[in-house]
């Protein structure tokens, strides 16, 4: 009997990244539909142009390194810089937008770097945090969900999209609840008031509720099947409610609720699918969670004083500078050392 051998440790894993990214992939389906289902078909047109603009700019990088363009390609890892971007980016996001976050995130972000494996930054937040820095208007209002004023009709609305234009569709958008949160207790305004407009739903915005929770079991299901590790989501969401609930005890007028923190914006989605990006996160236990709570921290810090609703990308980037230190001090004690 002939028995199946491997180089050393002798253990492979049957994951490729390929068969990794699909699972991601597959798991970013239950939120994006819930998203469409609230704010319209503008939520694919932006996963249509993002996935093709990613991959174009993925193409013609490669050519110019003079990489093979099959291996990269098949790997999918640029389709979910892509879908990252597309869910992240307002509905009915002009294409110009999307070709500019796409552009910095495969061809800055990505290949300046080295390309997979060498980028220390989330490429799709790279993106993001660019056009929402270059464009702050186009960034901040978003298709008003289903229930309210709904989606402009479709037809009109793509044609926008390619035209370039920033339509301006008389009362289909609106600000983020987060925005709405952040401007309206700037203005002393008390948060009761606010969370009575009808932009709210049952625990936060309207429809990004469900499209969270929707994230949430697609998560959960990533780490049902090992493709992340919980050491990440938990230290973020963890650090993200004992702040807020800390702040919301003292101010419940001034401060919103953990539970608004946690379905609001885009908190489940950056911990299950953004923050535990295996290149630019933490990769050691210790590490893993010490990077999360300092993005659960750093996310409610923007969200409560900073000058952006959501500071989920920024938590993440800042963070994803700080990784390698904490995998070097949070290294697990080798067999025969003493601790570090």
């Amino acid at each position: 009997m002939r028995f199946k051998t491997a180089s050393t440790p002798h253990l492979s894993s049957p994951d490729t990244v390929s068969i990794l990214m699909r699972r991601v992939l597959w798991a970013l389906i239950p939120g994006t539909a819930v998203l469409t289902a609230f704010f319209g078909i503008g939520v694919l047109s932006n996963l249509v142009l993002a996935i093709t603009l990613c991959l174009t700019f993925e193409s013609a990088s490669l050519a110019l390194r003079h990489r093979p363009l099959r291996p990269f390609l098949s790997d999918y890892s640029v389709v979910v810089t892509a879908w990252l971007l597309a869910v992240a980016l307002p509905p009915l996001s002009p294409w110009w937008l999307i070709a500019v976050a796409a552009g910095f995130a495969v061809v800055v972000a990505k290949h300046l770097y080295g390309g997979l494996g060498y980028n220390p930054f989330n490429p799709a937040m790279v993106g993001y945090v660019v056009v929402l820095i270059a464009y702050p208007a186009e960034l901040t209002s978003w298709v008003a969900p289903l229930g309210l004023n709904g989606p402009p009709p479709t037809m009109e609305a793509l044609a926008s999209v390619l035209g370039g234009g920033a339509a301006e569709w008389d009362g289909a958008t609106a600000a983020t609840v987060l925005d709405l949160v952040r401007t309206e207790t700037g203005r002393g305004r008390m948060l009761s008031e606010i969370t009575m407009l009808p932009v709210f739903g049952w625990f936060g915005g309207r429809g990004w509720e469900w499209a969270n929770l929707a994230f949430l079991a697609g998560g959960l299901w990533l780490l049902q099947r090992g493709v992340i590790q919980w050491q990440i989501p938990a230290g973020m969401l963890a650090s993200l409610c004992l702040l807020s609930g800390v702040f919301w005890m003292v101010d419940p007028e001034g401060f919103a609720t953990p539970l608004f923190h946690v379905i609001g914006g885009a908190t489940l989605l950056g911990a299950f699918f953004i923050a535990t990006d295996p290149v630019s996160a933490a990769t050691t236990p210790r590490g893993r969670i010490l990077y999360g709570m300092g993005i659960g921290i750093l996310t409610y810090v923007i969200r409560a004083w900073g000058g952006y609703p959501d500071g989920v990308a920024f938590a993440v980037l800042l963070m994803n500078a700080v990784a390698p230190t904490l995998d070097y001090y949070t290294q697990p004690r080798v067999f025969g050392h003493g601790e570090r």
